[in-house]
């Protein structure tokens, strides 16, 4: 084992969506923290999230499994302790490991973080001001804003590890830019300035596409709350908006599409709309600067973390990485949130920099998955990847090299079927670098927090993602596509078969003979 093992630090933000990072191309803000990963390192066009939803991507990729193998599938499910992942791996292998801020998998004995030297997260979602903390040793509230402290725990943890000369695993969980939005007060101004560009599917109307898309509870102009938007509720039942149950259980309401006057409430602006395509664009406009603000201190805090490599003299021996538990809707569709399996949603950013091996300012279009961290992790750390896992080190796409058997494929699936806040259906598909095939199962399965509903609905969506980057045509029954999705259903199946998934549609058997490489 070689005595010069790199120091991996995996910054991974909480509904991040690759738009709002400059160097992925969409110009609605400035991040130039973030772009120094892109610059300096290798940006990924094609991360993908296997359950885009929080609690079931953070399992995945600890344990670098499928959520039908971790036991996470949806929100309301926690981890066990003593499922293997990939820290307790690392410890055992010589790494000193830390996990720092956003935890969201349980908590209590049973779900507390293990195979770390050090731990300090938040309960629940946290508080973006004077949030508290659990340790070890019990429950403590820091001082300050959330975004700060987690960099500043991970930054002592990194001190204290210099002196032992072991390398150091961090995960450092940033709570934000998770809903609602409440960014420091150095950035409350920002993105006021002028207007952010409206996506050209705000106003979808859903034609074309399966009835899950036009159901959702997730659209900008018609179910965000005040508290989302920073404005004044007013006092009331029904008439005031509809109430809507957050995951910390506090009762708000929406604001109603047809209301005629807000107010700041923090300095008591007022705005009046005379229709109520102006309100929604209003809606936008308010989410997308809060939304933005909150991101900026991100960026702060990890140019913050390079700084603090170049000034120690760990730059060359440090992989550094930047990502999201998922993608996030900016609009697009007319949507926030995510858990769909179409693109905005689906694609989580990746950026990496590590001097020693990965060239400056590269980009790899290959596809990969959550499920692949961990095993490259382990890859970088001279240590051997246990059976258990399902994921693929991708270090040779690092290395610009991409291997002839390489997958060129991503699954998802979400399961938590017409929850409580946002009646997502459930569904699950695979992606390859041309199409994308959705199957909307529309079943609850017994699942925690999936309810009934829907289950005459099933139905088959199929994109062409060359010629329909923005998802909008459906062409599952076109005559034209036919051979493609036969293709398509196949590598859907095989993957599943592949990881242990049990299909819901009608399948036909399997020619495991043609089933050459042991990753699609």
């Amino acid at each position: 084992m070689g005595s010069q093992r790199p120091n991996i630090i995996f910054i991974m933000a909480d509904d991040h969506a690759s738009k709002a990072i400059n160097c992925y191309g969409a110009g609605i803000n400035h991040t130039p923290n973030i772009d120094r990963l892109a610059s300096e390192g290798m940006k990924f066009n094609h991360c993908y999230v296997t359950n885009s939803i929080c609690t079931p991507s953070r399992a995945a990729i600890l344990t670098g499994t499928h959520n039908h193998v971790n036991g996470v599938m949806t929100l309301n499910d926690s981890i066990n302790k003593h499922l293997p992942n990939v820290a307790k791996h690392l410890r055992t292998g010589g790494y000193n490991t830390a996990m720092v801020g956003k935890w969201h998998m349980g908590e209590g004995p049973a779900h507390e973080p293990t195979g770390f030297d050090y731990w300090s997260v938040l309960p629940g979602q946290g508080d973006y001001w004077d949030p508290e903390f659990i340790e070890p040793q019990g429950e403590k509230i820091e001082s300050g804003y959330v975004t700060d402290i987690i960099t500043d725990k991970c930054l002592n943890f990194i001190t204290e590890t210099r002196e032992t000369g072991k390398p150091f695993f961090v995960m450092c969980h940033h709570k934000a830019p998770h809903r609602s939005w409440e960014c420091d007060d150095k950035h409350k101004h920002l993105y006021a300035d002028k207007p952010i560009r409206v996506p050209e599917t705000f106003t979808d109307d859903y034609k074309n596409r399966a009835k899950a898309a036009k159901v959702a509870k997730m659209r900008v102009a018609e179910d965000l709350t005040y508290q989302d938007l920073g404005l004044v509720q007013p006092d009331g039942g029904s008439r005031v908006g509809e109430r809507v149950v957050q995951e910390s259980g506090s009762s708000q309401r929406k604001i109603p599409i047809d209301a005629t006057r807000l107010i700041d409430k923090e300095d008591g602006t007022v705005f009046t709309f005379k229709s109520r395509s102006e309100l929604a664009e209003f809606k936008f406009q308010r989410y997308m600067q809060r939304y933005l603000r909150v991101i900026q201190s991100v960026d702060d805090n990890v140019g913050r973390m390079l700084d603090y490599l170049d000034q120690n003299g760990l730059t060359e021996n440090t992989i550094v990485i930047y990502t999201s538990d998922q993608g996030f809707f900016l609009g697009e569709h007319g949507w926030f949130d995510k858990r769909f399996m179409y693109e905005e949603s689906f694609q989580m950013p990746f950026l990496i920099k590590y001097p020693a091996e990965i060239a400056k300012g590269s980009v790899c279009n290959d596809i990969i998955c959550n499920v692949d961290f961990a095993p490259t992790w382990l890859d970088f750390a001279q240590l051997p990847m246990p059976n258990y896992m399902q994921g693929v080190s991708f270090r040779d796409l690092l290395r610009g090299k991409t291997p002839s058997d390489w997958q060129q494929v991503a699954y998802h699936r979400y399961w938590m079927h017409n929850d409580i806040i946002h009646e997502a259906r459930a569904h699950y598909g695979v992606r390859d670098q041309r199409y994308k095939l959705i199957y909307w199962y529309n079943e609850h399965l017994g699942v925690s927090g999936a309810r009934p509903g829907a289950e005459d609905e099933k139905e088959w969506e199929l994109f062409d993602c060359e010629r329909d980057p923005l998802e909008l045509f459906n062409v599952y029954n076109e005559p034209e596509y036919q051979q493609v999705i036969k293709d398509m259903t196949r590598l859907l199946e095989r993957k599943m078969q592949e990881i242990g998934d049990e299909p819901v549609h009608p399948t036909t058997p399997i020619d495991l003979q043609s089933h050459v490489s042991s990753r699609l």
